[in-house]
């Protein structure tokens, strides 16, 4: 019986009370901003010396040619975006998939390349991934498997034993390098569903790290997860970090009641931790945020402005009010959902027509998978069949750019979006929502939000918009177009008091705390101490 078990019920309520304790100290700390001046000093005071080892399959920064010569741009993932002032802050190494034409160009047979370009403060490891590996290990298993199995959006996952044993072995390069780059007790923070099986394979070449894997998409229920065929497998990799993290309680406890299911292991859902093997893994929720403060002052600046300004000329948009999307060309994402709402608003409201239009930022996504072939082909003929039935002149109700984006080219969207929507079927989280308060400024914009994200749990005054009832999403872009702007800034100033106080560094502390306690209650081979 496992030790927690067979405790007086007295010390179990003195355990309760202590981490009654921390969530109330934890709470205090809402009162104060979080910034990476702090996050920095926590790492050199309590790490005492442990590096921080990132990792995941999307690079921050990408290379690429252009005209002859070498560019480059940040990727626009909220994703690494947030990480990306987390790794700045802390100094640390990050293991990647080199994705751009140029990057090893710029990286040489090493791999390694100091970014951000402009001022370097860390170190990314490229791995050249070959198409074979990315259509196995990234294409198949990651995202036509693992992808529509963690969300609610009714696609059905797809697989493949090839994609499986592909995935298997890109997950065993990912720990070598990771093992390679990592000096002795350092911390390695995994990133997402791409990497499940690292864990457990780090404990076995270096049983002397630490290890943390963030999930960043939901995580189903035990009911729908159980058709994995290959659930053992994958629940036993994510078993093999010292913490396993969420953006929500509810996907936390959705694990923890699937790994009950199906694995031979002790629960302590107090504790919320699962002990296998003799290793004891903490199950958290760490809800992730944006670096607040640096979106704000970019949104800010004379420069983002006047590109705010050129954009409205360049696309006709002057003297218009103008509603913003911004998403990869995911199914998940509620993006034909949207545009029938924003079609059904301009029959009922046709007052709106030539003076309201939406921008469709579409960002191109695992565009080998025919589900996702099929949802672009879908927002393209409903793009082309609105603009058909409602264009006058040069006005038309919906503009669709389709590309990879800069995430500072987002900023000056964001500066004069009038209002913005995410509507997903189903987010983990969904940074675009955070961002956009972030840079819309305190006087007005309207956020239109799903509440199938992780988002809509802190961002309690946006719009509401559920994606599968068309008819109130209509209202709710009514309802945006004539809120009066002292209610516009009234709701913003309370999402943005929010957002820069739990920031990207506010998570970052709160999980590297949690890291730092375990380290400290940890012997060398990774055994919980009785």
């Amino acid at each position: 019986m496992d030790d927690e078990a067979r405790e007086h019920p007295l010390a179990r309520l003195v355990r309760a009370a202590e981490r009654a304790a921390e969530r109330a100290r934890r709470t205090e700390d809402l009162g104060r901003s979080a910034t990476r001046d702090t996050l920095r000093e926590f790492v050199e005071q309590r790490f005492k010396g442990r590096k921080l080892v990132l990792a995941s399959n999307r690079e921050p920064y990408v290379h690429a040619w252009k005209g002859g010569a070498i560019t480059w741009f940040r990727a626009a993932g909220g994703m690494s975006i947030a990480l990306d002032s987390m790794a700045s802050a802390c100094g640390a190494a990050w293991v990647c998939h080199g994705s751009g034409d140029a990057d090893f160009a710029v990286a040489g047979g090493s791999g390694r390349v100091r970014v951000p370009p402009d001022r370097p403060t860390y170190t990314l490891r490229r791995l050249a991934l070959s198409r074979a590996e990315e259509r196995g290990y990234y294409d198949g298993f990651s995202n036509a498997a693992l992808w529509p199995l963690c969300h609610v959006s009714y696609v059905r996952p797809r697989f493949h034993h090839p994609d499986w044993l592909t995935y298997q072995a890109v997950n065993a390069r990912f720990a070598e390098a990771i093992a390679e780059e990592a000096p002795p007790g350092a911390v390695v923070f995994l990133q997402d569903y791409h990497l499940a099986l690292v864990g457990r394979l780090l404990k076995r070449l270096r049983p002397d790290l630490t290890s943390v894997l963030f999930w960043h998409i939901p995580w189903p229920n035990p009911e729908i997860f159980r058709i994995c065929p290959y659930k053992e497998e994958v629940l036993d990799g994510l078993l093999g970090n010292d913490i396993l993290g969420f953006h929500l309680r509810y996907h936390a406890d959705n694990f923890m009641e699937t790994v009950g299911l199906e694995l031979e292991s002790q629960l302590d859902w107090d504790g919320l931790s699962v002990a296998r093997g003799g290793h004891r893994t903490r199950v958290r929720s760490y809800p992730i945020s944006v670096d607040f403060d640096a979106i704000r002052r970019q949104a800010d600046a004379p420069a983002a402005g006047e590109a705010a300004r050129v954009l409205r000329r360049v696309h006709g948009l002057e003297d218009l009010k103008v509603g913003l999307g911004v998403d990869r060309l995911d199914y998940t994402k509620g993006i034909p959902e949207r545009l029938e709402a924003l079609g059904r608003l301009f029959e009922a409201r046709p007052e709106w027509q030539g003076r309201f239009t939406f921008v469709q930022i579409g960002v191109p996504s695992r565009t080998h998978l025919e589900d996702y072939q099929a949802v672009v082909a879908d927002i393209e003929r409903r793009c082309e069949e609105l603009n058909a039935r409602l264009a006058q002149g040069r006005w038309k109700p919906v503009l669709l750019l389709k590309g990879h984006q800069d995430f500072d080219a987002l900023v000056p969207w964001y500066r004069l979006a009038d209002l913005c929507v995410v509507s997903s079927l189903h987010d983990g989280m969904n940074l675009v929502a955070k961002e956009y308060v972030a840079a819309s400024g305190e006087n007005g914009g309207v956020l239109l939000l799903s509440p199938f994200t992780g988002a809509a749990r802190e961002l309690e005054q946006a719009l509401s918009v559920n994606p599968y009832d068309i008819e109130s999403f209509a209202q709710a872009f009514a309802r945006a177009l004539d809120m009066p702007l002292e209610e516009q800034a009234a709701r913003m100033r309370r999402m943005r008091s929010r957002v820069s106080t739990r920031n990207i560094y506010a998570w970052a502390e709160d999980l590297c705390r949690d890291v730092v306690d375990l380290a400290e209650n940890h012997d060398l081979e990774g055994e919980t101490k009785p």
